[in-house]
């Protein structure tokens, strides 16, 4: 089995972030985010480099766990 309970939940961590950045985008695209465009930019900000973080860091406790 190659996913363990740690690769799950950075699995997780990495959805949730990209879903905030995905929805930062869309708040900002439409002119008045609900947060205000700087809290809005900074969340956005953080989370484009946190999804890439949390998913290498999923797939290399997977690799790691396979054999």
């Amino acid at each position: 089995m190659y996913l363990t309970p740690k690769s799950g939940l950075f699995l997780g961590g990495a959805c949730i972030a990209a879903i905030a950045a995905v929805g930062s985008v869309f708040e900002l695209s439409y002119g008045e985010p609900d947060f205000g465009v700087p809290t809005t930019a900074i969340i956005l900000a953080l989370s484009i480099p946190l999804t890439v973080f949390f998913f290498i860091a999923a797939v290399k406790d997977a690799r790691d766990n396979i054999g």
